[in-house]
């Protein structure tokens, strides 16, 4: 005993028996089943399931997947109604109002009545004056030689589903109504349908029908509560953080979760916490009190929060301490680019998950195009080269202009130089010295220069009109107005932007959790920077 101590002291004993490991068998393999595209969860910041202790989830659009089309219907004929009321003209009853016009992401331009796309550096590319498109001309005078300010008065931004029918309706009466010879104001007309649309949410105008019909409006989806327990399962501890009421929650939640599985025998039995009238973006700035719901009645809440039971308000202070976890123990999954995904990144260190519906036909469409994307790509390689015979062709014109100065003695503008006077005085420094070649023989060679100049020009000017309608060929694959929801051109959409830098996940609804598990790692892809392309 003593000597095998001592041996292992001077220097560790070698294991030889140890037996290889079947790496070539494992690798060869057959990989497994990958999750479809449209059912990932894409991440832009790195996020270790097994790190988070809490997760939230909002309700409207991210545990409930409206049917969008006839929300939009809804809301709409809700809003035509209520501007009837207020003395607008009857005829607005019957103009089509078309629900497939509006996306996420654009802005309205209430000094001109405009409806307006942007990048990531709020460059307008696209813009509609009713359902008239802008033409370039327009947005250049227009957007291009400020910068623009979307905070101001002047813009609304529009980041919601919810919001979608109020863009839908401003641009189908701006234009009916100028048809018709309205003196139309365009910011009067934006603010009285936003007002119409919340008065008719608040009246009970929408959610009363939605609650009577919800298979109408609501897509039930099978696999949210196995999502659920899935992560509950795990460890993990669920709450719910919505700013519908109560009595819209309880119905809407009943539908969604009330007795699907046999462990939950009601839907709060999901939900660790549940809070309604949650009012953010305002819960994550302000101290509004936390209250415990007692049928029609509250009353102060105290810790700790017990599950089963519902409260109301509060902020994300008190929600934290009742929690008991605090900053990034804590995943939110919102579908509200501003009020769940950047208010609670700004305000907070919550780590966030974004629900874009409309993400699964953005991948479809996507998909769809790859043979444009790599033509594309094939027009930009062309491009690069052209511009890069380009620059040769051009300085080898200026190279032999300066030749031919020499060699005549007349320089571009018709005047004269003492080439004697320039022999005498050029060194190492100054200009070449005069060329052997003869002024006629040097002339030739540019004029053949300058006809390969306009042969690439021409060459590029071809290429630039075909990329121009590749890229509009592609737009019609996302969306017949708009294009991509994320992308714009090139770029990123100012939409597109927003959901890279508050979300650090985002995918199309949240049963897509499912198929990954709790102690997933998820990795954003690298981060590749101009200059690193082609390397």
């Amino acid at each position: 005993m003593l000597r095998v101590l001592a041996a292992s002291q001077s220097e560790p004993p070698l294991n030889t028996h140890q037996l290889p490991l079947p790496l070539d068998d494992f690798m060869s393999r057959a990989k497994g089943p990958r999750i479809r595209r449209q059912a990932r969860v894409f991440c832009n910041r790195n996020l270790k399931f097994s790190q988070i202790a809490w997760i939230g989830f909002d309700m409207d659009y991210t545990l409930a997947i409206y049917d969008q089309p006839a929300m939009d219907d809804l809301s709409i004929r809700a809003t035509i109604d209520k501007l009837i009321k207020r003395g607008y003209p009857e005829f607005i009853k019957a103009v089509p109002v078309s629900t497939q016009f509006p996306v996420r992401g654009l802005l309205i331009d209430k000094r001109f009545g405009h409806v307006l796309k942007m990048d990531r550096y709020k460059h307008v590319h696209k813009g509609y004056h009713g359902f008239r498109e802008l033409t370039k001309e327009e947005l250049r005078a227009l957007y291009h030689s400020k910068k623009i300010r979307p905070a101001t008065p002047r813009y609304h931004w529009i980041d919601t589903l919810y919001a979608l029918s109020e863009v839908a309706t401003y641009a189908a009466l701006v234009d009916a109504m100028e048809k018709k010879g309205y003196a139309v104001d365009y910011a009067k007309l934006f603010s009285d349908i936003r007002e119409c649309i919340d008065e008719a949410h608040r009246d009970g105008t929408i959610l009363d029908e939605v609650m009577n019909n919800l298979p109408h409006f609501v897509h039930r989806d099978p696999h949210l509560a196995p999502t659920l327990h899935k992560l509950r399962s795990a460890g993990k501890k669920l709450f719910l953080l919505t700013n519908s009421r109560a009595a819209y929650t309880e119905k809407m939640m009943t539908y969604l979760l009330g007795g699907v599985m046999g462990e939950y025998p009601r839907w709060q039995n999901f939900f660790d916490v549940v809070i309604v009238a949650a009012t953010k973006p305002a819960f994550f700035a302000e101290r509004r009190p936390l209250l415990e719901r007692d049928g029609d009645t509250t009353k102060p809440a105290h810790l700790p929060l017990e599950r089963g039971k519902v409260y109301e308000g509060g902020n994300i202070e008190d929600v934290e301490q009742a929690l008991g976890a605090t900053g990034d123990e804590v995943l939110y999954v919102g579908d509200h680019i501003y009020g769940d995904i950047l208010r609670s990144k700004k305000d907070s260190a919550w780590r966030t998950v974004m629900i874009i519906q409309e993400l699964e036909t953005e991948l479809a469409a996507s998909e769809s195009c790859k043979e444009d994307f790599t033509a594309l790509e094939s027009l930009d390689d062309q491009r690069e080269h052209l511009e890069d015979d380009l620059r040769y062709y051009q300085a080898r014109i200026k190279e032999l202009t300066r030749q031919i100065e020499y060699a005549t003695g007349i320089r571009k503008d018709g005047s004269t130089r003492d080439v004697a006077a320039l022999l005498v005085s050029s060194g190492p420094s100054s200009e070449p010295r005069p060329p052997t070649a003869s002024g006629a023989e040097l002339a030739a060679d540019r004029m053949r220069f300058k006809r390969a100049v306009e042969r690439i020009r021409a060459k590029l000017r071809q290429i630039d009109a075909e990329a121009t309608s590749m890229e509009r060929r592609i737009d019609l694959r996302f969306h017949p107005y708009w294009g991509s929801l994320l992308k714009e051109s090139n770029e990123q959409s100012s939409f597109g932007k927003q959901v890279d830098d508050y979300a650090c996940l985002y995918t199309s609804r949240v049963s897509n959790f499912l198929a990954y598990s709790p102690q997933q790692t998820f990795r954003s892809p690298r981060d590749v920077m101009a200059h690193e392309i082609g390397m």
